[in-house]
């Protein structure tokens, strides 16, 4: 690994979800043991707490978007958190929350490589794009928008987040897992050409081959950051999201996308997110996320090289 020293960062807000509980996630996370199972691994854990921020009034969206005052102080929050970890060399990983959160993460690691002259790659693990607008949106939940925010496609309050607008630009992410995309969401990925492994693609040539494209490139100058939004995985080993797709990746396939992930050697920053206990079966899904991220820092079957 790149690096030894993680720091667990919580972040209990659904503020951009449609469904409450997503708040209830670090917890969950913590229930499953992932500090002490990260720290079996030889690595060395800091939880770090909660981060605050203002509570979730449940209010219709104004506008196109639902809580945006909230969201981008809950943001604002994440970022300076996210980068203050990565300037003094710790790897850090967000505990969601709602998907919403990965425009202050993001946006966080985006500064942090044009400060260490780093190129970033974003693998986006998720059952939806996430490409949103107020005006394609049909919920105007603001979990729907993050990537599009990032790329600069959003109001100013969220795209501006971290002083560079955009944060990132859309070659940077490669989605993977993908399987429900609004109608409007379709033609502005499709414009920002955003790289995207759909199910039918994984279907059609297997989850190594969708990694070693998406992992392509990847070198020594290399920021590799996960968004891992739980809903990525198939609702049978996860059901505890609050909006499942059925028809994504088993078990299998999510142990080998991680353990690819390992093999880089370039992870540097993780989100958690979207994991919702109020959905789920004795905490099996915060389980099931945290085994696939023991594999992503490299626990595997047998010694490798």
């Amino acid at each position: 690994m790149s690096c030894k020293n993680l720091s667990l960062i919580g972040v209990p807000t659904d503020i951009g979800a449609g469904h409450r509980g997503a708040s209830m996630g670090p917890e969950a996370l913590r229930v499953a043991q992932i500090a002490e199972k990260l720290a079996k691994l030889g690595l060395q854990v800091a939880d770090r707490g909660n981060l605050q921020g203002p509570f979730n009034p449940w209010l219709p969206p104004v506008d196109g978007y639902r809580h945006l005052a909230e969201v981008v102080a809950w943001n604002m929050v994440v970022h300076t958190a996210i980068h203050d970890e990565l300037a003094q060399g710790r790897l850090p990983i967000m505990l969601g929350g709602d998907h919403c959160l990965g425009i202050g993460s993001i946006s966080a690691v985006a500064r942090h490589c044009r400060e260490q002259g780093k190129s970033l790659r974003v693998l986006w693990l998720d059952a939806h794009t996430d490409f949103n607008t107020a005006q394609a949106t049909p919920s105007g939940n603001i979990h729907g928008m993050p990537v599009a925010c990032l790329c600069g496609y959003g109001p100013d309050v969220l795209t501006g987040i971290g002083g560079t607008t955009p944060a990132v630009t859309p070659d940077v992410f490669r989605q993977i897992g993908i399987r429900s995309v609004d109608e409007g969401e379709k033609k502005l990925v499709r414009e920002a050409r955003v790289a995207i492994h759909d199910m039918r693609q994984i279907d059609e040539i297997g989850m190594r081959r969708v990694m070693e494209q998406a992992l392509e490139g990847i070198n020594a100058d290399t920021h590799l950051h996960v968004s891992f939004d739980v809903d990525f995985l198939d609702p049978s080993i996860a059901p505890g999201v609050g909006t499942t797709v059925r028809g994504g990746p088993n078990y299998r396939e999510a142990q080998l996308c991680m353990e690819m992930i390992a093999d880089t050697g370039a992870l540097a920053s993780l989100d958690i997110v979207e994991l919702n206990p109020a959905y789920d079966k004795r905490n099996q899904t915060a389980k099931v996320a945290v085994d696939l991220v023991e594999s992503m820092f490299g626990k595997s079957t047998l010694l490798r090289d």
